[in-house]
């Protein structure tokens, strides 16, 4: 290298080439490291002017700002193998055994280059955009950077979700914002059986209508043309379950980020009317029978009723049990027989006596 050969005509004598040889390859680095951030705070201040004077997805810029960075550490670590004779012949020997080299490489950077693949093929087929609102592993966030390597997804909660681009090209995705950001959003509210459909129906539209988030029926047709007059809001009945009659109140939302909280203010604001309006939303019931309440000796009716001797031995119970039992059943045929053997099971039955 001239830069290096001019270095060495300087250098002190008493002084070993290897140490000017240190010296320039820590210059490199330095200088890589410098020209790489500068670069990266050029190129993402340049961008997003570009982005917002000309109006276009910044998704591409940003890739190929890491690309660019990428390229300069590349071209740095070249400049520091050329420098070195010992890299430079071992460069030589592995460019001369490309074949066998790429093979291991493959195998060992195999993650590493499906990410960066994966990180193309996400910019350049736009299944989603930096800003983007989606539902990802099942987390709910917007889009805030996509690099070579992984994509950071902010979820609703603010943390930062990374994910690598290989997972993320195998992923089913919902893109809450491409095309049309417009949602329809279901809230199911459930009535007792006792209670008015059609009240609980008008009250459910009466408080989607009254709601600043929910779309009426002119900014519905702007979007969606083929949307009838009075159908933007709709209350169906859903199920006719256990214990209530659920209902589903649709709404339109203008966006995803409306969507939930509208949904849980309505909630509110219909629980409210349902209150004063006399409309039930019910509670389970359950008949619930704990073991230790039922008679452990208790005798079926159409034992009772036949033979008694045959009854009673059956249930094995002990003497007062068995006497109360055959004085109940002595009111039909063969009551005092019953009796009679209900004692002597008991007396058998009770090693006490």
């Amino acid at each position: 290298m001239i830069f290096a050969d001019t270095i060495a005509n300087y250098w002190p004598q008493w002084l070993s080439w290897d140490a000017a040889t240190l010296v320039f390859i820590f210059i490199i680095i330095v200088a890589t490291i410098f020209f790489a951030r500068l670069a990266d705070r050029l190129l993402q201040g340049y961008f997003k002017k570009a982005s917002l004077k000309l109006r276009v997805d910044p998704t591409g810029y940003r890739l190929l700002r890491h690309l660019i960075v990428a390229a300069i550490y590349i071209v740095g670590l070249i400049v520091v193998i050329s420098s070195v004779p010992q890299l430079r012949t071992l460069s030589v020997a592995l460019f001369a055994g490309a074949g066998f080299a790429g093979i291991i490489i493959g195998f060992a950077a195999q993650s590493t280059l499906a990410n960066i693949m994966s990180g193309i093929s996400l910019a350049v087929f736009h299944p989603f955009r930096v800003g983007d609102i989606v539902t990802i592993h099942n987390e709910y966030g917007t889009i805030s950077d996509l690099t070579l390597r992984h994509t950071v997804v902010v979820t609703w909660d603010n943390r930062r979700l990374i994910i690598p681009n290989s997972i993320i090209s195998d992923e089913a995705i919902i893109n809450w914002s491409i095309e049309d950001p417009t949602v329809i959003w279901p809230v199911n509210i459930g009535i007792s059986y006792d209670s008015n459909i059609d009240l609980a129906r008008s009250i459910m539209e009466d408080e989607a209508r009254d709601h600043p988030n929910v779309m009426d029926h002119y900014e519905v047709s702007r979007i969606h043309p083929e949307v009838a007059q009075g159908s933007e809001i709709k209350v169906l009945l859903t199920e006719l379950g256990d214990f209530a009659v659920n209902l589903r109140l649709m709404i339109w939302v203008r966006d995803r980020s409306l969507a939930y909280f509208t949904g849980c203010e309505l909630m509110e604001s219909i629980k409210k009317r349902f209150d004063v309006e006399g409309i039930e939303i019910p509670y389970p019931y359950r008949t619930i029978l704990y073991k230790k309440d039922m008679h452990p000796n208790a005798v079926p009716k159409q034992e009772a009723e036949g033979p008694g001797t045959g009854a009673v031995r059956g249930t094995g119970v002990g003497k007062g049990v068995g006497a109360g039992a055959g004085r109940d059943a002595g009111k039909g045929a063969g009551g005092l027989h019953f009796q009679e053997t209900s004692e002597q099971s008991g007396d058998s039955g009770d090693p006490d006596e």
